[in-house]
């Protein structure tokens, strides 16, 4: 017996062990950005709207980078459809709230790659109140415009928060080798950004060609995911961070000499200008846990003022989030629940396939494998590297999808449904013919229907996720328990600033001291 049928007959095995109701037991949650624009496309830069609640305190509206960039969330969910249903309910809210913005309302925009944009220092960052966690919340915010630029942290995305019952740490570390390992798959199947407006990369160097003759948009012909390529959410600083994933401790380590160590280029922006202004909250490699990019991470809820390394470490990882997924632009809601039912599979098959340890070659071979197809993933014959050696990326990404199969039947068994083994055939559809994949589509309607516009294009998808939602049933009780959501949380923010009693300066001192992180 070779390897690879070793390897299948052990997944098998695992399969066989897991009884339905574990599996009818995993829980996912989503949360979804999406800049608030104008009907012209633009960005708009109005606060954050009173009417959708205090985004520091609102358990399923907030804002992520800018002022002007919604996040909207789900609890975790037992069902796909009950979580889809939740997350559409919250668009419903925002959608008729947005309406009232500005003539004509304000839309969510369906792309991942950002509306037509103002210069870098007019993005509004995001405001949370006077408190000193309000506060440190909008410091890190204009730190990560000093590092990076403001441009880059209003690309959006969907991430996917996924656990099962009885997982501990070190099967989560695994899950997360494999998935690192797999991840091209996603980008190649679910990449939705293969193009974006010129504003994007003003003053940048790119390697990005005109969308027909002198066209106003700028792509890769072969690109399935701009946002997860090196235009995207990317940092020479961080290229420096080999971050192992073979356990909690080591991971935690690496982790921890980044957010204490100073770091020379940020040492030289500093804590405060002369004026007394903050600019950043530390002067570490990484000012918080937040700000290091991965495409998933370990994850444990905190408690209030707990920071996420500390919990981490203290109570072990308690369910991973995919940060890789594109917002889709031809669903109302960024993701369909298809999409949903293949990534149970695909990390069902992460945690239960051999998960062998990660190595510093492996790690930059992995990062190669990203570029490589987030930038020319659907281009004919393309190789990445597996143990050091070529293979076709279509190749394996079939082989992977084979080994799902079992996956998919076993989940379908659990939920008497045949849904996870028709996402997983679509799927395999795509990774067969790639021009039926939704950053294919994407150009596909650029060029022929939108004069090789990538604005007009988005543009005209938000105003139809706008329009499919507002025209679907919406109660006068569900108004009002938004209404009383967004009041609450207004409440609560207004305690939290109450309930300060440390100059800000002391609080930062002490968040950012290394004792906090356990």
């Amino acid at each position: 017996m070779d390897r690879y049928q070793e390897n299948m007959s052990t997944l098998h095995q695992r399969i066989q062990e897991q009884p339905a109701q574990r599996l009818t037991s995993i829980r996912r949650g989503i949360e979804k950005e999406g800049l608030r624009v104008l009907p012209t496309g633009s960005l708009a830069l109005t606060p954050h709207p009173l009417a959708l609640g205090a985004a520091m305190t609102h358990p399923h509206i907030t804002t992520d980078y800018s002022e002007s960039q919604l996040e909207l969330i789900t609890g975790a969910r037992l069902g796909v459809q009950e979580c889809l249903d939740e997350l559409t309910h919250v668009h419903q809210f925002v959608h008729r709230t947005l309406q009232a913005q500005a003539p004509g309302g304000e839309l969510m925009w369906a792309s991942s790659m950002p509306c037509g944009l103002p210069t870098d220092e007019t993005i509004p960052l995001a405001r949370y109140g006077s408190s000193n966690i309000g506060r440190a919340k909008s410091v890190y915010r204009m730190g990560l415009g000093y590092r990076y630029g403001r441009r880059m942290q209003t690309i959006s995305g969907v991430h996917y928060n996924w656990s099962l019952p009885g997982v501990g740490s070190e099967e989560y570390f695994a899950l997360i080798r494999n998935f690192r390992r797999h991840a091209f798959v996603l980008l190649f199947l679910f990449g939705a950004s293969p193009a974006l407006c010129p504003c994007f990369v003003q003053g940048r160097e790119h390697s990005l060609q005109p969308l027909g003759e002198g066209g106003p948009s700028l792509y890769l012909p072969h690109a399935t995911s701009l946002r997860m390529g090196r235009l995207g959410y990317q940092s020479d600083a961080q290229a420096s961070l080999a971050v192992s994933y073979n356990g909690l401790e080591g991971y935690a380590n690496s982790l921890h000499s980044a957010l204490t160590q100073p770091y020379p280029a940020y040492e030289s922006v500093g804590v405060r200008n002369p004026g007394g202004d903050y600019n950043q909250l530390a002067t570490s490699l990484l000012q918080i846990e937040n700000e290091f990019y991965g495409t998933i991470r370990p994850k444990r809820t905190g408690k209030i003022g707990e920071r996420p390394l500390h919990a981490l470490r203290e109570r072990g990882v308690e369910y991973v989030e995919v940060r890789l997924m594109d917002l889709d632009p031809f669903e109302p809601v960024g993701i369909a629940a298809q999409t949903m039912r293949f990534l149970d599979v695909f990390l069902l098959h992460c945690l239960l396939s051999d998960s062998p340890p990660d190595t510093p070659d492996e790690i930059a071979q992995l990062k190669r494998n990203q570029h490589l197809t987030a930038e020319r993933g659907r281009e004919p014959g393309l190789h990445l590297e597996r143990n050091g050696q070529p293979v076709a990326l279509t190749a394996w990404g079939s082989e992977i999808l084979a080994e799902c199969a079992p996956l998919a039947a076993a989940l379908d068994a659990a939920h008497a449904t045949e849904d996870y083994s028709a996402a997983l055939h679509a799927a395999q559809a795509r990774m067969a013919q790639p021009a039926q994949t939704p950053s294919a589509q994407v150009l596909q309607r650029i060029v022929q229907e939108h004069k090789n516009s990538f604005s007009s294009f988005a543009l005209a998808q938000s105003v139809k996720a706008r329009d499919a939602l507002l025209t679907q049933p919406w109660s006068t009780a569900q108004q009002a328990q938004f209404a009383a959501l967004a009041n609450e949380s207004i409440a609560a923010q207004k305690a939290i600033e109450a309930a300060d009693s440390q100059p800000f300066e002391q609080w930062r001192l002490r968040y950012v001291a290394a004792e906090g992180l356990g």
